[in-house]
């Protein structure tokens, strides 16, 4: 069992496009986006392919977090998964 039960994620979209999202259950998720029944953004950039999720204690933490990285720009963005997925506090995988 995961130690945190909030989470945000980050897809990357078939298009090279990126969206970011909270869950409790990324991989359920995940399977919901590329079933065409996720947000109405990816539903025209199917497959989508998770890169990133982070886990957090509270919704309001994983919520501000998102919030933070929806207003980054795209290379904001490249240079914050590149760093992160060497980390070792930040659990990166594709599901």
């Amino acid at each position: 069992m995961e130690p945190y039960s909030h989470f945000i994620y980050v897809l990357e979209c078939a298009d090279g496009s990126y969206y970011t999202g909270y869950s409790t259950d990324v991989k359920k998720r995940v399977s919901v986006h590329n079933a065409g029944k996720g947000a109405k953004y990816t539903r025209s950039r199917l497959p989508v392919t998770c890169i990133y999720k982070k886990g957090f204690e509270t919704k309001q933490e994983a919520l501000q977090e998102e919030y933070a990285f929806k207003r980054l720009s795209r290379k904001e963005k490249e240079r914050f998964l590149k760093g992160k997925g060497e980390q070792d506090d930040v659990e990166t995988e594709k599901l």
